[in-house]
């Protein structure tokens, strides 16, 4: 499996942008948690988490909402490089 990288930006399906802070272990599975945070404004929460696993696991490129066309959950865009920890 690939890991997510730290620092990154990503974009979830849904056509939203995310900037990976880190990555914890769950303190019961020692399962890779994702903790990011979104790159733009949000009432209900500006940091959150999800597993690893889930965080890169495919998605149907023909699913309703799945606005990118993108076969995974969050996509690493690599031709982002500003760094939102200084935001």
């Amino acid at each position: 499996m690939e890991h997510v990288l730290i620092g990154k930006v990503y974009r979830h399906f849904k056509g939203n942008y995310y900037f990976v802070e880190n990555v914890a272990l769950d303190s019961e599975t020692k399962e890779r948690m994702v903790v990011y945070k979104p790159v733009y404004d949000r009432t209900d929460s500006q940091i959150w988490v999800r597993s690893e696993k889930m965080f890169l696991e495919e998605v149907p490129a023909d699913r309703p909402d799945n606005i990118t066309g993108q076969t995974v959950r969050f996509q690493l865009c690599e031709d982002l490089s500003k760094d939102y920890t200084k935001i």
